[in-house]
């Protein structure tokens, strides 16, 4: 560490860094915060809005919260006694995310407005060149990309749709200052974003008309407020603070199988689901729309406790004829029904990055990360790809969780990345690259995985590119993912020296 302390100083007032962040969500301030206490502080984050936050810093709709338990969706070395719910609403997360940047001082290391459009690695130098939107430009030895999976949102490609004449909003864009109050709504889709929004603003709403494509799969969130005296208790004994963690852990991990595994255990969870729909609807015609046709697991489960409560509202339509167009007016069907609007809102997800890197990202002898990936994303230990030296990727190709907290993927990542930096740091390397056969020999058995994973039985989802292969979720158990990334195995990386 001797070294890196020596050279810090001349990084901090330049576009010249050890180490380049792109993204202030939970990965990049993670990172960010392993590095400082590492002894690393020659780094810069850019981030491409006016705020940290990612994720939770952009959804801000009504009803935004997480499913995921508060205490396990936080990082491990920053726990938080003081969550006011088992499943936090997005204002508590975004503070704590504040939080974190405050406390670790990196707010002298960020960038704001700041989006980087193309990396480029000089091979001669084992330097990344990023250049900003904005045409600045900033230069690294390593480069580590941490922009989330669920960072740019999706408008629905529906015809007509620049042609409507009221207001239209995707929930991660949300305008605060636009009353919805006596309004005619129409919200598109029916996945994690709607089933919040919708039972959030339905009381306010005069009519309000759900466009569904694919009914999901809906069970009860066992969600409730916490205790002043429990929270009081987590904040003065922490030994307590953390079995409560582990407990939370350890129970989203037995009910992995009944998630990700397509087996017989699966059909357990879909009588919950069916039960929850018998539970809140008694209408014949509703019941059916809102019944999955697809095997539990194989889209993403929702967590809620007023989603069917809601659709059973008298002002409250469920519709699940295809839509054909958006024109002025509103929405029309297949079957000829147009809708009037005064507001359409697209709770319609995001693009997310199944085969495309997160910015233009060109490696060695010209190599585009984009071409690589036409076929859909693939990296070692969801981290490296062969030809791209120096560069890890944060919530990179099957990372994802099926059953559990995103964070703990997150630091289990942070710690492989970190082995690799101080590699490279303490043996003077201008650069590692994966091997490829060692990539290849990975992904292989990420294949083999995915064939007994639930979502390989049949349904389309975004977990998938547009040929069908999965690319986001990890194929098994959250701790099998920590063990694959447990230590930074130099035999698996070219490593070519730098001078001296």
């Amino acid at each position: 560490m001797g070294n890196e302390q020596d050279i810090s100083n001349n990084f901090s007032e330049t576009n010249d860094h050890r180490i380049i962040i792109v993204g202030t969500g939970f990965s990049g301030v993670g990172a960010a915060i392993k590095l400082k206490q590492q002894g690393i502080h020659s780094f810069i984050i850019l981030e491409r809005a006016g705020e940290i936050g990612g994720t939770w810093r952009d959804n801000t709709y009504p009803g935004a919260a997480c499913d995921v338990q508060s205490h396990l969706y936080s990082f491990s070395f920053e726990k938080n006694p003081n969550w006011s719910r088992t499943f936090s609403p997005q204002q508590e997360i975004q503070d704590y995310m504040l939080h974190c940047v405050e406390k670790y001082q990196l707010r002298k290391h960020i960038r704001l407005n700041t989006p980087i459009n193309r990396a480029t690695f000089a091979e001669n130098t084992g330097r990344w060149t990023l250049q900003s939107a904005h045409g600045e430009h900033f230069t690294a030895q390593v480069l580590v990309t941490a922009c989330g999976a669920l960072s740019n949102p999706a408008l629905p490609s529906i015809k007509g749709i620049d042609t409507f004449a009221g207001k239209i909003m995707h929930t991660a864009q949300w305008d605060h200052d636009y009353p919805l109050e006596n309004k005619r709504i129409g919200v598109i889709g029916t996945g994690a974003s709607a089933i919040q929004v919708v039972p959030a603003i339905a009381p306010l709403i005069k009519n309000l008309t759900v466009f569904q494509r694919t009914a999901p799969w809906v069970v009860p969130k066992a969600d409730k407020p916490y205790r002043q005296g429990t929270k009081n208790m987590l904040g003065r004994v922490p030994f307590i603070q953390k079995l409560y963690r582990g407990y939370i852990y350890l129970l989203n991990e037995v009910r992995a199988p009944l998630i990700i595994f397509d087996t017989f255990l699966s059909k357990l969870l879909e009588k919950e689901g069916l039960r929850n729909i018998n539970h809140y609807i008694s209408d014949p015609i509703l019941k059916k729309k809102v019944t999955p046709e697809f095997k539990v697991g194989c889209k993403r489960i929702l967590l809620t406790n007023d989603w069917y409560s809601t659709l059973s509202k008298s002002n409250v339509d469920l519709v699940t004829d295809p839509i054909l167009e958006i024109n002025k007016s509103g929405v029309v069907t297949k079957e000829g029904t147009e809708y009037p609007f005064d507001v359409i809102i697209a709770a319609t997800g995001f693009d997310v990055p199944t085969a495309a890197a997160p910015f233009e990202i060109i490696g060695l002898n010209g190599a585009s990360l984009n071409e690589q990936w036409r076929d859909g994303a693939e990296a070692h230990r969801g981290t490296t790809v062969s030809g791209f030296p120096n560069l890890f990727i944060m919530m990179g190709p099957n990372t994802g969780s099926g059953s559990t907290s995103m964070v703990y993927y997150i630091e289990s990542q942070i710690h492989y990345i970190l082995q690799g930096i101080q590699l490279i740091l303490d043996k003077n390397l201008k650069y590692v690259d994966v091997i490829q056969e060692c990539q290849d020999t990975f992904n292989a058995r990420i294949e083999r995985k995915m064939k007994k994973m639930v979502w390989s039985s049949g349904c389309k989802s975004w977990y998938q590119a547009s040929n069908g292969k999965i690319t986001t979720l990890w194929p098994g158990f959250s701790w099998q993912f920590r063990l694959a990334t447990r230590r930074f195995d130099q035999k698996e990386y070219h490593k070519v020296m730098g001078q001296r």
